[in-house]
């Protein structure tokens, strides 16, 4: 095993494989961290918890075998593809989403799978085409304006999603999430404490909604103590399956940089604890295509599964940078411990039992937050929004898929393309394609070529 402690410094790089007290109870941390978001998605979605924990698991295992355990991350489930996973799931099976007391809705999980899938095979091409382009010419045709818009899409048109949640019980609702922003205001550099609060929110509006007489632990008592998730197969012979596959696989415009500002952030850590160890830099963040291979990887096996599609957590990342823990061999046993997690019948039927004004009020902090984050990305890359260039793309994304979210028909452009979207586009993929035509319009016709000057960025 080797060793990580020189003189007063103590931590675990990538390749290092710390003994086996500090590796599960590290590897048990690791778990918390991720749990309430990656179930929280599942619960949202109406996907099962337990293929859910059992895909996410095996996800970061094989991810991390891909990197051949150089790229440390752990993979949830992701919150920017619920819009378009709701979406799909209401055109397949609207009778169980509309369902207040339902929660797993596995005749549209297949279908959902084919676009997952589509995603892996997004991820891995871009991931190749980085290692042959660079990172450079990517973000001429996703520049952060388009990528960052999206997020804010993401985010925003979820919140009527939240809101018709948060309804079930107003009081419970802002009571989960009161205290779910307190505890991620206050708790902040408290070690694993601040890595928490969606799980303490959570805790806190279950008890008060037990309080109050609107838990019923029936389905407890009955769940078996160990139970084989459901686990589903791909529906590439379902014809509504192509719709799934295009949008899908588009919403990874959004997670690539994402998954790449995740990289970049672990590398400054991890060589900043190696200069400290006197060992060399590993500089991981020249593995940028690499990251997004693994990423593919990840979702490639949730998506045969039947989990929700996948992130690398930018939780867990913290996490690590707090305990200085990089060790893939942590990670390969925190996903072993998402795996048995996954069997645990008493566990699923106790995630089930939530009531959907705790998830409302979780939601309506989560929702927000991704699409500040879409905020935060496009003023972090310093985007000139003096530049009608950048307003347009901006402003068109925006309009079309929030305001298609909400306004439109089943959020649903009414533009039928047969076999792959016939009954119309769902606002998220058509505010996807139009902000990337229109980019990709402007990097053939750039205004200089008629004379004209670019703004200044008072920034």
């Amino acid at each position: 095993m080797a060793t990580a402690t020189k003189g007063k410094v103590s931590g675990y790089l990538p390749q290092d494989v710390p003994a086996i007290g500090p590796m599960l109870s590290l590897g048990f941390q690791q778990v918390l961290t991720m749990f309430p978001a990656t179930v929280l998605v599942a619960i949202l979605t109406k996907f099962d918890v337990g293929v859910t924990l059992l895909a996410s698991g095996l996800g970061t295992i094989v991810a991390l075998l891909v990197s051949n355990r150089r790229i440390p991350l752990y993979y949830g489930s992701s919150f920017s593809y619920i819009t378009v996973v709701v979406t799909t799931m209401n055109i397949v099976t609207p009778e169980c989403m509309a369902s207040k007391t339902t929660t797993y809705c596995g005749d549209g999980i297949p279908v959902v799978q084919v676009g997952i899938l589509g995603t892996a095979i997004v991820e891995i091409l871009f991931g190749l085409l980085i290692m042959k382009i660079g990172k450079e010419g990517l973000d001429r045709v996703l520049p952060p304006i388009i990528t960052g818009s999206m997020a804010m899409v993401i985010g925003i048109a979820l919140a009527g999603t939240a809101l018709s949640m948060a309804s079930a019980n107003w009081l419970v609702a802002f009571v989960t999430l009161l205290f779910t922003v307190a505890f991620s205001v206050y708790l902040q550099n408290r070690g694993l404490l601040g890595m928490l609060p969606i799980l303490f929110g959570a805790i806190v509006g279950y008890i008060f909604s037990a309080i109050l007489g609107l838990v019923d632990f029936t389905p407890v008592t009955k769940a078996a103590i160990f139970a084989i998730p459901p686990i589903t197969l791909p529906a590439f012979g379902d014809a509504r399956a192509w719709g799934a596959f295009v949008s899908i696989s588009l919403i990874a415009i959004a997670t690539i940089p994402e998954s790449t500002a995740h990289l970049y952030q672990m590398s400054l850590y991890i060589d900043q604890l190696a200069k400290e160890l006197g060992r060399p830099t590993l500089e991981i963040k020249r593995l940028i295509g690499l990251n997004l291979i693994a990423d593919g990887s990840d979702d490639v096996v949730v998506g045969m599964l039947g989990g929700c599609a996948g992130t690398n957590y930018g939780e867990n990342n913290s996490l690590m940078a707090i305990t200085r823990n990089y060790s893939s061999a942590v990670l390969m046993t925190a996903g072993g411990m998402a795996i048995l997690l996954g069997f645990s019948g008493t566990l699923v039927a106790l995630v089930n039992t939530i009531p959907t004004a705790v998830t409302g009020g979780l939601a309506i902090y989560l929702f927000g937050v991704i699409g500040m984050q879409g905020v935060a990305l496009i003023q972090s890359e310093k985007v000139n929004l003096f530049e009608p260039r950048q307003l347009a793309v901006g402003a068109t994304i925006l309009v079309c898929g929030i305001g298609g979210a909400m306004g439109l028909s089943n959020g649903m452009f009414p533009f039928n393309i047969p076999v792959i979207f016939p009954n119309g586009i769902p606002a998220i993929v058509f505010a996807a394609i139009a902000g990337i035509l229109m980019n990709l319009i402007f990097l053939l016709l750039p205004p200089k070529l008629f004379g004209v000057e670019e703004r200044q960025n008072l920034n």
